[in-house]
């Protein structure tokens, strides 16, 4: 139970956790403009609107986040926002996480979607994460190019060839485990309430 009952001791985890990924996000669009990192502060500001996507889905679609659920979506924001302030250059697999951790909120999306409309997720997810990754690859490149070009500190890093193909299998590798787990660690989304 992630709510504690009036009068005892215990804390809301999930309350407490929820605060310090915002506070988190908060902390690296600050730092992002005192290192002055245009990539940092949008970023930062990107990761403030995935953290709300529980939010809006929970309003728009009558579905009810676990609390472990809405974590996991926004320590996916807060991976890529943190990201942007070092770890991308400076440890190896941090860019395979954060693209790991993304395709499977984006492929637990595609699952959930299709599950509430009748239909097998399992093409649905594979070639939805796999489209959605190479597009955020093929922007990245433009957006990096471009940024050069102008003498722009840009907002997203293309890293070259290798660093392509490893995003692109480490967002397949994202959308396997949704198909591998999706049923029975989503099942909460899939359902209806009667009446």
């Amino acid at each position: 139970m992630s709510r504690s009952e009036p009068g005892t001791p215990f804390p809301d985890v999930t309350g407490l956790l929820k605060s310090a990924i915002r506070t988190g996000i908060a902390v690296c669009f600050a730092e992002g403009i005192r290192r002055r990192s245009p990539g940092a502060v949008v970023n930062a500001l990107i990761a403030f609107g995935g953290a709300s996507l529980p939010d809006i889905l929970e309003r728009r679609c009558a579905v009810e986040f676990r609390p472990w659920q809405r974590i996991y979506v926004e320590t996916a924001m807060l991976t890529h926002a943190v990201g942007m302030l070092g770890p991308y250059d400076d440890i190896w697999w941090w860019d395979n996480l954060t693209h790991i951790h993304s395709a499977t909120v984006l492929g637990g999306l595609i699952h959930v979607l299709s599950r509430r409309l009748g239909v097998n997720p399992e093409q649905r997810v594979i070639t939805g994460v796999a489209t959605m990754g190479i597009l955020w690859e093929f922007m990245e490149y433009i957006i990096h190019a471009s940024s050069r070009r102008l003498g722009l500190e840009p907002i997203l890093v293309s890293y070259g060839k290798t660093d392509t193909l490893l995003d692109l299998v480490s967002d397949l590798v994202g959308a396997v485990l949704v198909l591998v787990f999706g049923d029975v660690l989503l099942g909460n989304l899939v359902r209806r309430e009667n009446g």
